[in-house]
């Protein structure tokens, strides 16, 4: 190639590395722009709002009462709930006296006592005259009755009938043994006496056990 040709290609190579220059500046200038405003969007993205200037703030939150309404602590509220202990017991109500003995129907009969008036030697056997009846309600004087019921009756004894007594037969409130004979012999002097005593027959019928009892009518 001539000198001319060299000579024109020169300014035109000059130009050209003017125009890059330009271009790769501009593009520098752009990227920094760019990466700039990226920047600080994602620092305000990344960061987001400031402490101080959240909505609530975690000190200015409301803190949690324990207190329940009406201003009174659990522990409070339930021991008010409670009653004081008494400091006193309460005097019990007195008790009912105790009921006096049941008074039995006037047609009641004890099965195994009876009221002896007299005996009789008839059929060759001694025999009690006696009424059947049972213990009534006390009268004057703490008294307790044997009440009689129906008519007189004969009740064979056995001459070898065990048989206990007391005053007015014997002296002395205890119980002592006496024979049939004995027992027949007072009764021959003190008829109608009606003296109760228990009593216990045989399977022929006959008292073999005879005891004075400890009331008196």
């Amino acid at each position: 190639m001539d000198g001319r040709g060299t000579a024109v290609q020169g300014p035109r190579r000059l130009r050209r590395n003017a125009a890059c220059a330009a271009l790769v500046l501009c593009g520098a200038l752009a990227l920094t722009a760019c990466n700039g405003d990226d920047g600080s969007d994602a620092g305000a993205g990344a960061g987001g709002a400031s402490p101080s200037a959240s909505p609530v703030s975690p000190s200015a939150a409301p803190a949690t009462s324990a207190t329940p309404a009406g201003g009174e602590t659990p522990s409070a509220s339930a021991a008010s709930s409670k009653k004081p202990a008494p400091t006193a017991t309460a005097p019990a109500k007195p008790k009912p006296p105790a009921p006096g003995p049941a008074c039995a129907s006037k047609d009641a009969v004890s099965p195994d006592e009876i009221a002896v008036y007299r005996y009789t030697p008839e059929g060759g056997q001694y025999s009690l005259i006696v009424k059947h009846g049972h213990w009534g309600c006390p009268v004057a004087g703490g008294v307790t009755p044997f009440v009689t019921v129906g008519e007189e009756t004969y009740i064979p004894i056995a001459e070898d009938a065990k048989i206990g007594a007391h005053a007015p037969i014997l002296s002395g409130s205890a119980n002592k043994p006496i024979t049939t004979h004995e027992l027949t012999s007072w009764l021959e002097t003190h008829p109608n006496k009606g003296l109760v005593f228990h009593y216990n027959v045989n399977k022929a019928g006959v008292i073999d056990t005879l005891g004075q009892e400890e009331y008196l009518s």
